[in-house]
């Protein structure tokens, strides 16, 4: 082999070693063995090679040291390596490696949650709050009073003179029986011009003025903003028929549009706080009157119907609104979400186990919020995770063939971390029957110490525990086990029951 060759060579050698070095993608995984840990028990000839591979290429194999077509230094998978066989599930990591991947590892904790969810929407007219003007009986139509739809009016606005030839036969018959002084006989005569269409008021008017009056002013039983208006000078009228319909303005209607998936939680009578665009910071209350049954199919999302005091008439349909739902704090175990490792078909945490060691766990996961996801099972409070550069762990955790920790799996390490330390294991319940000292609850896995489901018995040391919830409600619970048994501590009822 010529010198240029060799040189070339050791200097493609070097180049890769920087590559691995510097990239944080490929590291090692630590070697475990048997008995001591000096460097005479630990020589590397002992171990088997199973292959040799470059971490850029992990399905590339080769059968001894060299370069891979990328022209990298190819490093040796051994078969004694974490996930390869050995009897703790895992992969480690060396000390220095985990420094230059930038691992950070976190605490499963217990913590409060709010369930506050937010969307955008636009103000619309409150349909329940509208009044409809129709013609009592037929006539013509005299005056218009220069109303145009848009309009606001306040009550008793008029809106047109109606001239009733009917009315005036009826009125001067009411009028002359009214002269002779039988009561019996005006009754009747007044109820006929009740009946002709006549208000009360217009009756009374006959009654003072002593003469027929067929014309008669209709005006708005409420005020508001005229949404239709159907009436013109010159126009015959027929009795039952539509002059004006009047929207009242008092209140308004917030449609939110909330997506489907974030739309559970949410409840009429729910309190809202609403920010908009035309008012920069000035903050409305409201309330959730109605969820609509109907979900958009082109966006996906549920319109939550909001109903908000409109002081002064400066809420206008149309404008546009960001609606915050609030809600009651409830206790969740919580991770950071950038903690969770999203595979598409189930969510993933990596554990940081002792000396180094990691594994993936699978969870399940609840609600969202601040940077904080809800665990519902996989994981008990006092557990290790990693939460920045668990990715590429997961990547070498795959590689060498490391399964995830089922839901409902034990976990001996955390569980006698828990029993030492004396904090309580966490899991979501149903209530099945509920005593003044005791609590049978049909409950999901418990990792931390094994359990599977299952429906069991447990102590309840204080009533007060168990306030305000009642057999069939769905509950988060934390609990212990002294040695007079399985010990609830805390009950909070999950949100969105």
């Amino acid at each position: 082999m010529s010198q240029v060759t060799i040189t070339r060579s050791r200097l493609l050698g070097a180049a890769a070693l920087l590559v691995l070095a510097a990239g944080g993608i490929g590291f090692t995984v630590a070697q475990h063995w048997e008995g001591s840990h000096d460097g005479a028990s630990a020589k590397p000839a002992a171990r088997k090679i199973l292959y040799w591979y470059d971490p850029m290429i992990p399905a590339e194999h080769h059968d001894g040291p060299g370069l891979s077509s990328m022209g990298m230094q190819t490093i040796p998978r051994y078969a004694d390596g974490a996930g390869a066989g050995s009897a703790a599930p895992g992969i480690s990591v060396d000390p220095s490696a985990s420094q230059t991947l930038g691992l950070r590892t976190v605490l499963v904790r217990r913590g409060a949650l709010a369930s506050s969810v937010t969307a955008t929407g636009t103000i619309d007219f409150n349909q329940r709050d509208i009044a409809v003007v129709q013609a009592r009986t037929g006539g013509f139509v005299q005056r218009v009073y220069a109303r145009a739809p848009g309009d606001i009016i306040g009550a008793g606005a008029p809106l047109a003179d109606l001239l009733v030839p009917e009315w005036g036969g009826a009125q001067a018959e009411f009028l002359a029986v009214r002269r002779t002084g039988n009561a019996t006989l005006t009754q009747a005569a007044r109820q006929r011009l009740t009946l002709l269409g006549m208000s009360s008021g217009t009756i009374a008017s006959v009654e003072r003025a002593g003469r027929p009056h067929n014309v008669v002013t209709i005006s708005t039983p409420t005020g508001g903003v005229i949404k239709t208006l159907d009436v013109r000078a010159g126009m015959t009228m027929t009795a039952g028929q539509t002059l004006a319909e009047i929207n009242g303005l008092g209140t308004v209607w917030l449609n939110a549009a909330v997506p489907e998936a974030i739309a559970g939680p949410l409840k009429p009578g729910q309190s809202v706080q609403a920010t908009l665009a035309a008012f920069p910071g000035e903050t409305l209350s409201g309330r959730v009157s109605a969820i609509l049954p109907t979900t958009q199919v082109d966006s996906r999302t549920l319109t939550v119907r909001i109903e908000l005091p409109n002081r002064g008439g400066r809420l206008r349909p149309g404008m546009f609104a960001t609606v915050s739902f609030g809600g009651s704090t409830q206790p969740a175990l919580l991770v950071p979400s950038e903690a969770l490792i999203r595979t598409g078909k189930r969510t993933l945490v990596m554990l940081a186990l002792d000396k180094g060691r990691y594994r993936p766990a699978e969870v399940q996961t609840g609600r969202e919020s601040g940077g904080d996801t809800e665990i519902l099972a996989g994981l008990s409070e006092g557990e290790k995770i990693v939460a920045s550069g668990q990715f590429l762990i997961d990547s070498e955790a795959s590689l060498s063939g490391v399964e995830a920790r089922p839901i409902g799996a034990a976990s001996p390490t955390a569980a006698a971390k828990s029993a030492a330390m004396g904090v309580l294991y966490e899991t979501i319940g149903k209530i099945e029957q509920i005593t003044a000292t005791s609590v049978t609850l049909s409950h999901e896995p418990v990792p931390a110490i094994g359990w599977p489901a299952m429906t069991m018995t447990f102590q309840l040391p204080d009533p007060k525990i168990a306030r305000g919830l009642k057999t069939g409600d769905r509950i988060r619970f934390g609990f212990d086990q002294p040695p007079s048994g399985p010990t609830v501590r805390r009950m909070a009822k999950v949100a969105g029951q």
